[in-house]
């Protein structure tokens, strides 16, 4: 297991089909699991001490569930915020983690971009996939749309 991305709900879909086509693009084993930060907090202990190497948590209002898999793991996760009627608190709740229990962040909706820093984290260590990584910057340099 590589990546394994997280939704707190099925109205994040959308974000998740972001990073999920970028990880398919790059041929990286993923899997997808759908839990709550806080209707299903045994759930996430057990997803976060999963054999994963790295995880996406996607989740949109108080944006708990990046921190609460981060809080079981000691290995990368990175938050994607969901836009919805409270963007600011997504956002900081993902940004404003304590001392000692780092998360990444992206952008609002970006799940595309957490793949994407997944890709470079995994390719510190794959020759190969650091060079897919690098033929793929270079299209987005020339202009193609279609990387």
């Amino acid at each position: 297991m590589k990546v394994m991305v997280v939704m707190a709900s099925k109205s994040d879909e959308n974000v998740g089909k972001k990073a999920i086509d970028i990880l398919e693009k790059f041929d990286i084993e993923y899997e997808v699991k759908f839990a709550s930060a806080h209707r299903t907090p045994e759930k996430i202990k057990e997803i976060a001490q999963s054999d994963a190497d790295i995880f996406i948590a996607i989740a949109g209002l108080s944006a708990a569930l990046p921190g609460s898999i981060a809080a079981y793991t000691n290995k990368p996760v990175i938050g994607v915020p969901v836009s919805g009627k409270l963007n600011l608190d997504a956002i900081l709740s993902i940004v404003q983690m304590p001392p000692g229990i780092p998360v990444a962040a992206v952008g609002l909706d970006r799940g595309d971009n957490a793949a994407l820093l997944a890709i470079q984290m995994l390719a510190l260590k794959d020759e190969k996939l650091f060079q897919k990584l690098d033929e793929y910057r270079k299209k987005m340099r020339e202009g193609y749309k279609d990387v």
